[in-house]
C-alpha cells in the first residue's frame, strides 16, 4: 500500500466499516484465554519489509510464550477487518487506523485495554488522544507519521536559496514559493484535501471541533484565514495541486521535478525507488499567525471486545510497542516510534527525519468521528476549486453539514 495515498485518502474511509452490525456489541472486558492458543494478526502493510518485520517480531514473542502467531497482510484492511467482525471471527490483533477508530469504539467493538497498560504514559499525547474515546484510552499506537515541508535540494540551490531561507512562517513560504516557481516548476504542491489544507487552518489558530469535541467550529475567523492563505498561494500561481501537474500525488510531482516543495510525510522516502537521483531535505511546516501545527497519522494495535485471547494479545502488544522493538521496525521499514523515548532515539539515528519527530510535539489528529466521511469528501471537492472559490462560503457549508453529522454521531 502506498502510504502517501493511504494518508491522503484515509479521511474518506471513515464510517466504511461494512457489516459490523452483525458483530456483538456487548460491554468490554477480556475473559480468561485459552492457553497456547495460536493468534492471528491482520495488518495493512506497506510492503514485504513491513510484513516480514511484524511476523519476525511476533515469532520472537511466540517462541517465549510457547505459541504461534500468524500475520496476514490485508489487500484491503477496512474491508477484511469488517468482514471478520461481521462474520463473528475477527483477528486476535489488528491495525486500527486513526480514521476508523471512532467508528469501532462507538460501536463497542474494541477492547479498551490501553488504559490499564503499564506503559500508557509513554506515548505522545497527540497519539493517545487519537485513540481515546469518551475519555478512555482504548488501544496503544504502533507508530506515527506527521506532515513536513519536503524541499527539492537541486531546485532550491538553483534558485539561489540557502538553509537560512527555509520558511518559518507564511510570509517566508510565499517568498520562497515565488522564487522557486518557473515555467516548468511550481514552487509548492500538495493535495487538494482537508488532510493537507487543514494544517493551514490549524496554523491560523483554527480547528474544526471545539476542545470538548461537542461543537463544530468550522466557520471561525481563524479557519477562514487559513483557507484564505491557501487561496492566496493558488491565485498567485505558486501553488498547484497534483492533478494540474500530471501527478497522482504531490510526491510524484516532486520526483518529476514539477514541484520544488511539497507537504507530505516520512513515506516520501519511497520515492527513492522511482527517482533515485532525487535529493531532498525535510523541514517543519511553517507557522501561521496561530503558531505551529501539523497533522499526525497513526495506527493502534486493536483487540476485539470480549476477546478470549486478550491476555496473550495484551502481552504481545507490550512486546511490540517496546522501545527496542519499535526501533527495529524503524530500521526495517522506516516508521517513527510512538513512544517519546524511542522517537528521540530515532531522531538521533535518522537526523534527516528529525523534523517529522519534532512536529509531533504540537501535532493534532484530523477529525475522524463516525459519520464525518461524506462531509469531508464534499469539503475536499470544494477545495479543488479554492483558487476561484470563497473560503467563507465553503466553510459555512462545512459548518452546517459537519454539525449535522456530529449531532447524529452523538445521538441528537
Amino acid at each position: 500500500m502506498n502510504n502517501s495515498r493511504k494518508w491522503g485518502a484515509a479521511v474518506l474511509a471513515i464510517g466504511m466499516v461494512a457489516g459490523l452490525a452483525a458483530c456483538s456489541s456487548g460491554s468490554s472486558g477480556g475473559t480468561a484465554s485459552t492457553t497456547n492458543k495460536p493468534l492471528t494478526i491482520l495488518i495493512g502493510s506497506s510492503g514485504a519489509a513491513e510484513t516480514k518485520a511484524v511476523q519476525d517480531a511476533s515469532d520472537a514473542w511466540a517462541k517465549d510464550n510457547k505459541t504461534k502467531v500468524t500475520v496476514t497482510a490485508a489487500s484491503d484492511l477496512t474491508q477484511q477487518l469488517g468482514q471478520g467482525f461481521s462474520g463473528g471471527n475477527p483477528p486476535d490483533l489488528f491495525y486500527m487506523s486513526w480514521d476508523q477508530f471512532q467508528t469501532y469504539a462507538s460501536k463497542k467493538y474494541l477492547e479498551p485495554y490501553a488504559a490499564n497498560q503499564a506503559n500508557k504514559g509513554a506515548f505522545y499525547p497527540a497519539l493517545t488522544k487519537a485513540f481515546t474515546y469518551k475519555s478512555k484510552f482504548y488501544c496503544e499506537p504502533k507508530d506515527f507519521s506527521t506532515l513536513g515541508l519536503i524541499i527539492n535540494s537541486d531546485k532550491w540551490a538553483a534558485a539561489g536559496l540557502t538553509a537560512s531561507d527555509v520558511p518559518k512562517d507564511w510570509a517566508s513560504l510565499e517568498t520562497v514559493a515565488k522564487k522557486l516557481t518557473t515555467a516548468d516548476t511550481v514552487g509548492l504542491a500538495f493535495g487538494a484535501e482537508y488532510a493537507r489544507i487543514g494544517t493551514f487552518m490549524n496554523q491560523a489558530g483554527g480547528s474544526l471541533l471545539s476542545k470538548d469535541g461537542k461543537k463544530v467550529t468550522a466557520d471561525t475567523a481563524e479557519n477562514i484565514a487559513g483557507l484564505t492563505e491557501v487561496k492566496k498561494l493558488a491565485t498567485a500561481g505558486v501553488l498547484k495541486f497534483p492533478s494540474a501537474l500530471d501527478s497522482g500525488w504531490s510526491g510524484e510531482a516532486l520526483g518529476k521535478g514539477k514541484a520544488a516543495m511539497v507537504i507530505e510525510g516520512p513515506w516520501i522516502s519511497g520515492l527513492k525507488g522511482d527517482y533515485p537521483n532525487l535529493k531532498y531535505t525535510v523541514a517543519e511546516l511553517p507557522a501561521g499567525p496561530g503558531g505551529k501545527s501539523t497533522f499526525t497519522f497513526s495506527n493502534c494495535w486493536g483487540i476485539p471486545a470480549q476477546s478470549k485471547t486478550a491476555t496473550e494479545t495484551e502481552s504481545l502488544v507490550k512486546y511490540l510497542t517496546s522501545d527496542a522493538q519499535q526501533l527495529k521496525f524503524s530500521a526495517a521499514f522506516g516508521v517513527i516510534p510512538s513512544t517519546e523515548s524511542a522517537a528521540k532515539t530515532y531522531a538521533t539515528t535518522y537526523p534527516d527525519n528529525a523534523p517529522f519527530v519534532k512536529g509531533n510535539n504540537y501535532a493534532v489528529s484530523p477529525i475522524a468521528f463516525a459519520g464525518a466521511a461524506s462531509v469531508i469528501a464534499d469539503f475536499n471537492s470544494q477545495l479543488e476549486g479554492i483558487a476561484s472559490g470563497d473560503p467563507k462560503a465553503i466553510l459555512s457549508a462545512l459548518q452546517k453539514n459537519l454539525q449535522s453529522a456530529l449531532d447524529t454521531a452523538n445521538g441528537k
